[in-house]
């Protein structure tokens, strides 16, 4: 259902020069001597345009990267806390058509913008066109849960004219075998996930994360990031004295909930929240190493 890839004499689009946006990010980094931070909120909660205030403001309170979710009916993956952030977006209208507003947003405040999606809503908007938009919006790369680079030839190829990451997850359970085909195929990091299951805040993390990160890179991937379950400055520091890169999302979306965890709170108070949140967290983050 893609677009066809070609330049308006017909002739097949060729290969991205364009350096990896987020292999820049970690060299950055590098020379600061601290992994990345990378934040995910959903777009379009608790409103769209509330949702972009919630952006810039993880980028102007220290976070890197931040992880732009595209709510989704069927979120096998995402916990209880996402599901009712994402939920919230749907009623109020999200649609795959305003996320690159999104993506500009992160961009122009100085950030690198990633997007999370399940990847029957980049299918049915169409690869080619959402590389396409994606590129034009300053995106840097597309992390798909439930895509495995055995099935991923039609984005790949598109991500490759587009010169955008491709970031596939890997689990403690994933064979040897498995991590050399996702290192192979990544482009810009891979993402470990700390544990199976769906995501959420958890008040402690296991070793096998750490361990993941070790076969991951000997299995040949350059870069390995962390995420579901870290949500203190305390388990930040720990998974970043490991891992290239921190992930943190329900611990974020929380900020933005009410007590009952189904509702959004008023954006001044959200908003002051996450921000609070963030600043905590990127303490964490920064004394990692």
């Amino acid at each position: 259902m893609s677009n066809t890839a070609t330049t308006p004499s017909g002739q097949p689009l060729g290969i991205s020069h364009r350096p990896s946006p987020t292999a820049a990010m970690f060299e950055r980094l590098d020379n600061a001597g601290r992994p990345a931070f990378i934040g995910y909120l959903p777009y379009g909660f608790p409103d769209p345009e509330v949702s972009l205030k919630a952006f810039r403001t993880l980028v102007e309170h220290g976070v890197d990267a931040v992880e732009i979710g595209l709510p989704y009916s069927d979120p096998v993956m995402d916990g209880p806390v996402i599901q009712a952030a994402s939920q919230i977006a749907l009623n109020n209208g999200e649609s795959i058509n305003g996320v690159f507003r999104a993506v500009e947003t992160v961009a122009n405040a100085g950030g690198t913008p990633l997007i999370m999606s399940y990847w029957n809503l980049i299918y049915h908007y169409g690869v080619e066109r959402f590389a396409r938009d994606f590129e034009n919006a300053g995106g840097a790369g597309l992390i798909t849960p439930d895509l495995i680079p055995d099935e991923a030839g039609e984005w790949i190829e598109a991500s490759d004219r587009h010169g955008l990451d491709r970031i596939f997850l890997v689990s403690p359970d994933s064979a040897d075998e498995r991590l050399e085909v996702v290192a192979k195929a990544a482009r810009g990091f891979v993402y470990a996930a700390s544990r199976m299951g769906v995501t959420g805040e958890r008040n402690t993390l296991s070793s096998s994360p750490e361990q993941l990160v070790e076969r991951t890179r000997r299995a040949g991937a350059g870069r390995v990031c962390v995420g579901i379950g870290v949500s203190t400055a305390e388990q930040a520091a720990k998974v970043g004295a490991y891992a290239d890169g921190v992930i943190v999302g329900s611990a974020l979306v929380h900020q933005l909930l009410d007590d009952s965890g189904r509702n959004a709170l008023d954006e001044a108070e959200g908003l002051s929240r996450l921000a609070a949140k963030t600043d905590e967290l990127v303490a964490g983050v920064a004394g990692a190493r």
